[in-house]
Order: structure tokens, then C-alpha cells, then sequence
């Protein structure tokens, strides 16, 4: 679980430095236009789109763009249409690779991270070659500076979460997507400040590899989530310090 909130963590602080701050939009408004044609375009009735719109605000996506995108997501504004899949595949070491995708050229996308899979050592797979080996969870992470352990337990385990982990450094709280909202609404009314809160996919058991083929997986999951039509990547290794270093 480590490792996996070791990788979230590079590949949000990557994300929003500057450079890249107009890509990582590009992808937040795909992300809050499916959620809006899929649900509706009103937050507090689709959870999907509340998820959507805070992470867009907690990279300071501007209001204006948020608003444009619900807009186009329900047809009021003209916008593309996204095609959601997710690629399955392996990387070096036979370490698991999820890779949500949002595109409007299937053919296209296909190829292009079929590549990116070679480039890094590792190959793209046939659906559901990996998925059994993931569980899709709320994910949220606190400082640990914040409360202490056992005044969070409570608060979490009250509002319908799984499991607390302590990580040193900060919590990671797990919970059912189903009660994602509720959660965080009571992490929220606490003042609990949030490192991250997401909907993700979290590998069921960590795989254990050398630093070097470490390093190798972090930079095919950086190439991966580089690409455009790329919403997020999962994986399940166990990720270290060295690798990170």
C-alpha cells in the first residue's frame, strides 16, 4: 500500500509543476466531462463529478475551465466525445500495470502506449491479463502531523472506512468507493488536511523487486502518465526509498 502512495505521490508533485500544468488540465476537463455525461452535471448528486471537480481544484484548475468542461460533459457547450478503457500489461520484473485512458481515437491511443510499453521493457496485455490482482478503493492521505493515531481511527472507521495505516511521515486511510463522499466529508469536517484523496486501484499484494528494475518500472509509469490520453496508472510494486532516490 506503501508503495503505491509513494508512486501517486511523485506522479502528482510532477504534475503540477508549472510545465506541465496545461497538460494536466487537458486531462482533468476529459475527466469532469465523462463524469458529467455519464451522471449529470451536478456534483452534489454525481460523486463522480464531485471527485473530479476537487482534484481540478486542488491543482488550481481555474473555475472558468471547471465550468466549461461540466458544460460540455452535458451537452450545453459543443466538445468531444471520450471513449474510457483500461490497458492491462506488464513491466519489468512481471510487475502489474493498470492504465486508465479517456480518448477520441481508440486506434490511435492503442498504439501509441503499446510503444511506450515496449520502450520500457515491458508489453501491453489482453483485458483483464492483470485487473484480478487490483482492488479499486478510496484512497486518502493525511500528515500524520495533524491528529494522532487514534483520533483518526475512530473518525475513519465511524465514517465507513476500511483500515488506517500509519506510514511514518502520514496516514493512508482505505475505504469502498461506495462511501468515498462520506469519508471524506467527515476527514473534512474534522479539519483534517489532505494530501490526497482519490478513487484508485490498489494492488491487493505489493511485488518485491531489486532497486534497479524498480527504477526501470517508475520511469515506464512516468512515460505512461506523460501521455495525453492517460488519466492515471497503477501498479503494484512495492515501491522504496532507493528506487525513488
Amino acid at each position: 500500500m506503501a508503495g503505491h502512495s509513494h508512486w501517486k505521490n511523485m506522479a502528482h508533485h510532477k504534475g503540477i509543476v508549472d510545465a506541465k500544468r496545461g497538460r494536466l488540465w487537458s486531462k482533468l476537463s476529459r475527466a469532469i466531462m465523462v463524469a458529467a455525461r455519464m451522471g449529470g452535471g451536478d456534483p452534489i448528486m454525481n460523486i463522480r463529478l464531485r471527485v473530479a471537480i476537487d482534484k481540478a481544484r486542488s491543482v488550481s484548475m481555474p473555475k472558468d475551465n471547471i465550468e466549461r468542461a461540466v458544460k460540455k460533459g452535458t451537452g450545453e457547450l459543443e466538445g468531444s466525445t471520450y471513449e474510457e478503457m483500461t490497458y492491462e500489461g506488464f513491466g519489468p520484473g512481471g510487475v502489474a500495470i493498470l492504465v486508465d485512458i479517456l480518448t477520441d481515437n481508440r486506434n490511435r491511443t492503442n498504439g501509441e502506449v503499446r510503444k511506450i510499453f515496449e520502450r520500457g521493457g515491458g508489453n501491453m496485455g489482453a483485458p483483464g491479463c492483470v485487473a484480478y490482482l487490483f482492488d479499486r478503493k478510496g484512497l486518502f492521505e493525511i500528515p500524520a502531523s495533524a491528529t494522532d493515531e487514534n483520533t483518526l481511527m475512530g473518525i475513519a472507521l465511524d465514517a465507513g472506512a476500511d483500515d488506517v495505516q500509519n506510514l511514518g511521515a502520514s496516514f493512508e486511510i482505505t475505504c469502498d468507493p461506495t462511501v468515498f463522499a462520506q469519508v471524506k466529508a467527515a476527514f473534512e469536517k474534522a479539519n483534517f488536511p489532505l494530501d490526497s484523496a482519490a478513487i484508485t486501484q490498489v494492488g491487493k499484494v505489493p511485488v518485491d523487486c531489486d532497486t534497479e528494475t524498480g527504477q526501470k518500472i517508475l520511469r515506464l509509469l512516468e512515460a505512461l502518465d506523460d501521455h495525453d490520453d492517460v488519466q492515471a496508472v497503477y501498479s503494484n510494486l512495492n515501491v522504496t526509498a532507493a528506487m525513488m532516490a
